[in-house]
């Protein structure tokens, strides 16, 4: 399986936003929307063995489970439903247990920390860095997780931690990427691990 964590660090924690403003008053949710888009959208298909967490404000976490989707469209806004769909369900949620908010999404009260742990414990966690090593000269990860922040930094402590979780630094390449398109070429690099022309 592969994994993406994004962090939201002025993503909305509560559904009272307006859809038509997903870059401003809900915080660059735009940002996160395009991440999960690309976590999961081919071209005719959606990637089943891919996990996607967004991370808002280090005080919910938002799983979205490629096998189980259902009602994800290649829209901005359709993905910005369901995550008010999933805000709306999180006093369902008791502590870390989660609530399904619709088919494949659910809703916790997580911050980073224990996100990144429990995806730790299934994976190969890979920070991606200007500093890391170029991912052409790697092997790909088994279970990647590839953790990202939104059109920020990562905070001290969360780059602290994940300095600490982190099995992997890698590069992508030579210049830094928006975070859906480092998905997108993370995506190709796992793809393409192996092939070979017939």
């Amino acid at each position: 399986m592969r994994q993406f964590i994004v962090l939201g660090h002025e993503a909305p924690t509560t559904p009272d936003f307006s859809l038509d403003d997903l870059a401003g008053g809900a915080g660059r949710l735009d940002a996160l929307c395009r991440c999960v888009n690309s976590a999961f959208f081919l071209s005719h298909a959606v990637r089943d063995d891919v996990r996607c967490t967004l991370v808002h404000q280090d005080e919910v976490a938002i799983r979205f489970e490629g096998s189980e989707l259902r009602r994800l469209n290649p829209d901005e806004r359709s993905t910005a439903a369901l995550v008010r769909q999933a805000l709306a369900a999180k006093d369902e949620a008791v502590g870390h247990v989660e609530a399904e908010s619709t088919p494949g999404v659910y809703v916790s009260r997580r911050g980073f920390e224990p996100v990144l742990e429990s995806a730790a414990r299934e994976g190969t966690v890979v920070e991606l860095h200007e500093d890391g090593r170029p991912v052409v000269d790697v092997e790909p990860p088994e279970d990647p997780v590839f953790v990202l922040s939104d059109h920020g930094d990562f905070a001290d402590a969360e780059a602290d931690l994940l300095a600490d979780a982190a099995d992997e630094r890698l590069r992508l390449g030579p210049e830094l990427l928006h975070g859906d398109h480092a998905i997108t070429v993370a995506h190709n690099y796992l793809d393409t691990a192996g092939f070979t022309r017939y």
